[in-house]
């Protein structure tokens, strides 16, 4: 494998493109409604079947509330995490050769062996790399060149 280098600015359009593509392969790709119905219906039992203070339901209730907002807003609050991180607009170096693939940034450096690699996950616009400790790193195909993207994908079937 030719070693190949290239940079890329962590912008707000990359990151939504890797929360898009990543998200039907993830360990959260269905919402787990089940907990905040469980919240909303203590909290609502508590206010109405007991006589006690009713903070504890009300508070119930609105962290019930607050955790439909998060599953309904969750591509918006993650991006908004990752943009109010330090890494967000910078630029990335990643370097691809015969060790493995290599991301390096002001802030980070990251080093996938390609031993280290279960597997290579391809999706319409990028590359989803899943270590064998279940980690996952999403790299868009925009970054390499045709013949790179059925090299990576080939060097892990």
């Amino acid at each position: 494998m030719q070693p190949f280098k290239t940079q890329f600015t962590l912008s707000r359009e990359y990151l939504a493109e890797c929360f898009d593509q990543s998200l039907p392969h993830g360990k959260n790709a269905k919402p787990n409604y089940l907990f905040p119905v469980l919240l909303l219906a203590a909290g609502s039992g508590s206010l109405i079947f007991t006589e006690q203070p009713k903070v504890l339901g009300y508070l119930l209730v609105a962290l019930g509330i607050l955790e439909l907002l998060h599953i309904r807003f969750r591509r918006a609050w993650w991006l908004a995490r990752q943009m109010l991180g330090k890494s967000a607009n910078t630029e990335v170096a990643l370097t691809v050769d015969e060790a493995g693939i290599t991301t390096k940034s002001d802030y980070t450096q990251t080093t996938l062996l390609w031993e280290d690699i279960e597997r290579v996950i391809e999706t319409d616009l990028g590359l989803i790399l899943v270590t064998k400790s279940g980690g996952q790193q999403y790299l868009s195909k925009s970054l390499f060149t045709a013949d790179l993207v059925n090299e990576i994908v080939a060097k892990n079937q």
